[in-house]
């Protein structure tokens, strides 16, 4: 199981098949993952649950393909 320790912020996301996520802004709580803006499409903040995570190395590598995390991550005003 990951824990909320291992992801660090500035850490590149990539999704099951590869493709770049987004890049960690900072955890929110133990168990969202809060991504920058600024290499987001929309340029708005998204999160993602910890539970997403499939293993840490360098980067944050999720257990879901690109399209599947862009259609169910959280979408924040801010």
């Amino acid at each position: 199981m990951i824990s909320a320790n291992q992801i660090k912020d500035h850490m590149e996301v990539k999704s099951l098949d590869g493709k770049h996520i987004g890049t960690v802004d900072h955890m929110d709580g133990e168990s969202r993952i809060k991504l920058t803006r600024q290499d987001s499409r929309d340029g708005r903040h998204h999160e993602i649950p910890l539970d997403w995570v499939d293993h840490v190395d360098a980067h944050v590598h999720l257990s879901k393909k690109a399209t599947d995390v862009q259609a169910t991550w959280t979408d924040l005003q801010n």
